[in-house]
């Protein structure tokens, strides 16, 4: 690349341009086209050269000479480097062994049966490189399948609950330009959970353009008054007139059920949207008046849980109530015991205020949680890279890998189904990292010794690559072509070579061919084309697509060597303008076709029938809080998207001595004669996690708030004046800290927003020498 010129290319929070720059390592911009880039795009200007990348394939030393087999080694054993032939000769011989190859019979179970590929993970914002999908085509056609995973770590709670009593969520949020409505119409914005920028400077595919910040601008300039509802005043940007109630983390559904038990004892109750688009109320209504618990939810019975006095949760339902109020819940809600529950009550408290059909009203479920939330959908397809058929029918709910792992066939149930983990032998993972996203990180250590084998690829070493048997070296986005697009975004940009690739590393494409091709399987896996051909081939559905409406585009190689293409809008009325119009014509995708406040699935899978306000086991008004007196609340990160380029100067620039910063209201510091800077040990029975104080009033008292995404780097290490060893992650993962129960029965999706913990200062050395993220060990 030359010097002087930039390039286009694209990443999940954000399309910008990049060119070499003086020295090493690239000097990038924004695209002109964004109002509000993401700073996190100059991560990615340090990680082309950082010690942390990885050059040559790995295989752990203990696997090597033992052969296949559960090893609680991993995690701390040593590495040996190997050239690509040798790597790729001894991952297809494991294939093959188990099963493997071409010629597998279509009447018998596959072989796959026993390989987990969920592969969960966000490495590339292209259309083909896509880490994930290239594992799922692979293992389709070298052994008929594999035990996959569905719903996301972000939002599997919340997922389910409202595919039963309202529709697929991701489709919802995706449907209507809600940003827009509430820019022009709203007068009152309830975001429980906020309506954090942090998130939403990322989007599945990327962004061309970041609008969130200008929109709540807008809005609030024109009188729109917003109510940021969270332990977190920052979870919502500096607003006129912008509101904070801090309640107790975890109960939100307290605080809707007073203000619904106002709504309804004040005769505010849109009780003819209820009729008319809701079913199951008059089930619900027993349970909010006490008639049928002998507990009515009144502000006053509210205020008790949540710490919010009742007179402040009385006015805000009925102001609430006196014009278009927009209801938005944010993933973090859900990602906690019970739930589904705040997800539900959200859209159970906008339908009571109704005016739904009004512009600037109704609710989301999302909106501050993606960066490709509440806009207009495309109006053509986008390139995708077909996976083939997947013959395994078994899957897990994908933040239950722990339990697949240390428990094959014990039973548990998912949506009222009764199910069994599966016996896997293999776990292959590309472009992800568990040992980041998964909760309760020593029993996920524990988990991950239990298959024969672990194939991992990955750009850099991980605490996920530290407990693989065979490490890929993988390239970054930087190091190869590909197609930027999102399916909430106007522009398609081409993602054009930025960077040589680092050391030996490799794309996936290229590592699943070679495997492929020494598994006789090449042609069912590559069809004959290389990567160019495949983009190429992808590539002409949006191109006809776009043909057909008059938008004639570029051939690929033109689009490759060009600049972006504007993909068109459309215009179809969304989901719920069209349920609006006439609800029996566009009925929602429900059993009863309409917003379900009753919802007989849930009742038949064993949960109540509509939302309650279930006491979790590790909440500041709990048993365990005189043991662990401080609610973690273990956020997304502001500096890097989940852990990815940790080492960049953006994520660095959040830490202090190159560690995490948790933050605590200054009146619990001084309680506990904490100073600012100060290191300190978070701890509960699970394990510990150091990090760097921070005062801050913007944090609720008896809360303390540390983001994911540290790398973790467990070490066993005494607390000053204690006895005995514990696990502490010296880096700052709150992952170490936190439960790996699933949320419910009914979605076993990730509870993993919040914890109970102690907090102390750490008094004696300060552990360094994990601060800095390390490339996985090698030995000749």
């Amino acid at each position: 690349m030359s010097a002087s010129s930039y390039r286009y290319h694209s990443s999940h929070w954000g399309g910008f341009q990049a060119r070499a720059a003086q020295g090493q390592g690239l000097e990038i911009r924004p695209l002109d086209s964004d109002p509000d880039p993401s700073p996190i795009i100059h991560n990615l200007a340090a990680a082309l050269d950082h010690p942390a990348r990885l050059r040559r394939p790995l295989v752990r030393r203990g696997w090597l000479e033992d052969g296949p087999g559960p090893d609680p080694r991993r995690g701390s054993d040593s590495y040996v480097e190997l050239d690509w032939d040798r790597a790729l000769d001894l991952a297809a011989r494991e294939l093959a062994r188990l099963g493997a190859g071409p010629g597998l019979a279509q009447d018998a179970p596959p072989p796959g049966a026993r390989v987990f590929g969920g592969s969960y993970g966000w490495s590339s914002a292209g259309r083909f490189h896509h880490a994930q999908g290239l594992l799922h085509r692979f293992l389709n056609t070298v052994f008929g399948g594999y035990v996959g995973a569905v719903n996301t770590y972000s939002s599997a709670a919340g997922e389910v609950v409202m595919e039963l009593v309202y529709g697929a969520a991701w489709l919802m949020a995706k449907d209507a330009p809600y940003w827009e409505e509430i820019a022009q119409h709203s007068d009152m914005v309830l975001a429980f959970g906020g309506l954090p920028l942090r998130p939403m400077q990322v989007a599945p595919g990327g962004a061309s353009a970041h609008i969130a910040r200008a929109a709540m601008e807008r809005a609030a300039a024109r009188g729109c008054r917003f109510v940021c509802i969270s332990p977190l005043a920052d979870d919502l940007p500096a607003l006129p007139g912008a509101r904070w109630i801090a309640l107790r983390p975890g109960t939100d559904v307290a605080l809707m059920l007073g203000m619904a038990w106002q709504l309804q004892a004040r005769g505010l109750a849109d009780q003819a949207y209820l009729a008319r688009y809701t079913s199951g109320y008059e089930r619900f209504l027993p349970y909010l008046t006490g008639a049928a618990d002998g507990v009515p939810k009144t502000p006053d019975w509210a205020a008790e849980i949540t710490g919010i006095p009742a007179d402040t949760i009385r006015a805000l339902a009925e102001e609430a109530a006196a014009g278009r109020t927009h209801v938005t819940a944010t993933y973090s809600l859900q990602r906690a015991q019970n739930g589904e529950q705040p997800i539900w009550m959200a859209l159970v408290l906008a339908a009571m205020l109704g005016r739904w059909q009004q512009k600037g009203a109704g609710f989301t479920y999302s909106l501050g949680s993606m960066g490709d939330r509440g806009r207009k959908p495309l109006a053509v397809p986008l390139p995708t890279l077909p996976q083939g058929r997947n013959r395994v029918p078994d899957y897990i709910p994908v933040a239950r890998i722990s339990e697949l792992l240390l428990h094959p066939g014990k039973a548990y149930t998912y949506k009222g189904e009764t199910r069994h983990y599966a016996d896997i032998r293999l776990v292959y993972w590309a472009g992800g990292n568990p040992f980041h996203h998964h909760q309760d990180l020593q029993r996920l250590t524990a988990a991950f010794a239990r298959p024969e084998t672990i194939i991992v690829h990955d750009s850099v070493g991980t605490a996920t690559a530290a407990h693989a048997d065979i490490v890929f070296p993988a390239t970054l986005t930087a190091e190869r072509e590909d197609i930027g697009a999102a399916s909430n975004d106007p522009l398609m940009i081409p993602m054009q070579r930025l960077a040589p690739p680092h050391g030996e590393a490799r794309d996936d494409f290229s590592i699943f061919a070679a495997l492929s091709g020494r598994l006789g399987c090449a042609e069912g896996f590559t069809e004959g084309l290389d990567a160019r051909g495949w983009q190429a081939r992808i590539y002409r559905r949006t191109q006809e697509a776009l043909a057909r409406m008059g938008m004639p585009a570029p051939d690929y190689e033109a689009f490759l060597q060009g600049g972006p293409v504007t993909l068109p809008l459309s215009d179809t009325p969304s989901r719920m303008d069209r349920f609006h119009e006439d609800p029996e014509r566009n009925a929602l995708p429900t059993e009863s076709g309409r917003i379900e406040i009753f919802c007989p699935r849930i009742a038949q899978a064993g949960l109540p029938g509509h939302p309650v306000w279930a006491e979790p086991e590790e909440w500041l008004g709990g048993a365990l809080a005189a043991r662990f007196p401080f609610q973690l609340v273990a956020n997304q990160p502001q500096g890097k998207l989940h852990s990815q380029l940790d080492f960049g100067p953006v994520s660095m620039a959040t830490k202090r001595g190159g560690r995490d910063v948790a933050r605590m209201n200054p009146a619990d510091a001084q309680e506990l004669g904490l100073a600012e800077g100060d290191t300190i040990l978070l701890r509960n029975d699970r394990g510990g996690a150091l990090a760097v104080l921070a005062l801050s009033d913007q944090v609720r008292p008896r809360v303390v708030q540390l983001s994911t995404g540290a790398w973790y780097a467990p070490r066993r290490l005494v607390p000053p004046g204690e006895q005995a060893e514990m696990t502490i992650c010296v880096n700052g993962n709150p992952n170490v800290l936190t439960s790996d129960r699933g949320a419910s029965i009914l979605s076993q999706g990730c509870a993993g927003q919040l914890a109970l913990v102690a907090v102390a200062k750490w008094a004696g050395p300060v552990p360094h020498e994990a601060i800095l993220p390390r490339a996985t060990a090698a030995e000749g």
